[in-house]
Order: structure tokens, then C-alpha cells, then sequence
């Protein structure tokens, strides 16, 4: 039982080393598409599985254009 405390501290501790790693936001270069369009580089969310965390989802805003979000948190089916 006296290990109990020490494995809730280590196991807080990697938890908070990693939550950095997760929410890094991603540079994207210039860039042309398959079909011709030209992307200037910009800043976005480190890609993951969640909608509600992104910058043009409702309720959060762009820090790097302090534009607001307007896509719905909820997926479209």
C-alpha cells in the first residue's frame, strides 16, 4: 500500500511530460495541391481525432489571426 502514492505521482508525472507533445501546433509550408492551388504557409492544430479542439471549431479562436471558430463540435452525418 505504500507504493500506491509513488505510482500516482509517477504516473501524474508522465502524464503532464506528454500533454505539451500533444497540443504543439504544426507549421505547414507553401505548398501548391494536386490541383494547382497554391496554400500559403500557415500555423495549425497538431492533428488528432478530436473536433472540438481545433481553432475553427465554435467557441475557440485562431491565436496566431484572432479570427473566432465557426464549425460545429459536432461531426456531420
Amino acid at each position: 500500500m505504500k507504493d500506491f502514492p509513488t505510482s500516482v505521482l509517477a504516473l501524474t508525472l508522465m502524464l503532464l511530460a506528454f500533454a505539451p507533445v500533444a497540443a504543439k501546433d504544426v507549421y505547414v509550408p507553401e505548398h501548391y495541391t494536386k490541383h494547382g492551388v497554391h496554400v500559403r504557409p500557415h500555423m495549425r492544430t497538431a492533428p488528432d481525432r478530436s473536433r472540438s479542439n481545433n481553432w475553427s471549431t465554435k467557441g475557440n479562436t485562431n491565436p496566431y489571426t484572432g479570427k473566432n471558430g465557426a464549425k460545429s463540435p459536432l461531426p456531420n452525418y
